[in-house]
């Protein structure tokens, strides 16, 4: 029979081994389930079982730990800049893009603002490595670099867009049947939103993937056409006898 020590050791709880990996993917876990404001190295320390002095040679301080978070999500979108169909491509990423903004939903001002305050070249590699893999997928379809940039800030303009919008849909009654009670619109002043009340069938029936799809749509089709034509390839003629 084991003795009393042994038996008390073997029960001991088994610390995980940390990198930063293992770090940054608890950083993302408090985020998930409880919002940015919650991300501290103290809480972090508590969720991993450590002291918080320890993290810091995983991040040097909370600002860190933001910049990681935002390279671990956007890790999960894929991305193939070699794929020669570049709107299918583009229509790929952005429903990848959506999928990911509604698992982390508390990532997303984060992935949204945060780069405002930080020059391009100074940013985690992480979160450019989008911006890089499309600039070549714009570029490898035959725009101009300078116009690539273009389409990239306008592509993204609108995806960043339709997600904050898709986000505060929040539905206030799930089970009612009567749209304007389902999305409290009944509270609003039928002579001042006239339009908004009117549509509230429209809005109790929302559509993320379907809007996305729309808008996409709409997007792809003018920018192919300001794609230039490829040159024709030179037919070689037969030489004369």
């Amino acid at each position: 029979m084991p003795s009393p020590k042994n038996s008390d050791a073997g029960s001991a709880p088994q610390k995980t081994r940390l990198s930063r990996h293992v770090v940054l993917t608890a950083a993302l876990e408090l985020v998930d389930a409880e919002g940015l404001d919650a991300l501290t190295m103290r809480r972090l320390g508590q969720r991993l079982n450590r002291d918080p002095m320890s993290l810091y040679r995983y991040a040097a301080n909370r600002a860190g730990l933001l910049d990681g978070v935002s390279e671990l999500v956007f890790d999960e979108l894929s991305i193939h800049p070699r794929d020669p169909d570049w709107q299918a491509q583009l229509r790929h990423i952005a429903h990848d893009l959506r999928l990911l903004a509604l698992r982390h939903p508390n990532v997303v001002p984060l992935l949204v603002t945060r780069p405002l305050s930080t020059p391009l070249g100074l940013r985690p590699l992480g979160t450019l490595r989008p911006l890089e893999r499309i600039l070549s997928l714009l570029i490898d379809a035959g725009f101009a670099p300078a116009d690539a940039l273009h389409v990239y800030r306008a592509y993204y303009g609108f995806l960043y867009g339709h997600i904050l919008n898709e986000l505060q849909e929040f539905i206030v009654d799930p089970d009612e049947n009567e749209a304007l009670l389902r999305l409290g619109l009944h509270r609003l002043p039928p002579k001042d939103f006239p339009q908004l009340r009117a549509l509230g069938p429209v809005l109790a029936n929302y559509d993320g993937a379907a809007e996305l799809d729309q808008g996409i749509d709409i997007l792809l089709s003018g920018l192919a056409a300001r794609l230039p034509p490829r040159p024709e390839p030179a037919v070689s003629r037969p030489k004369a006898e």
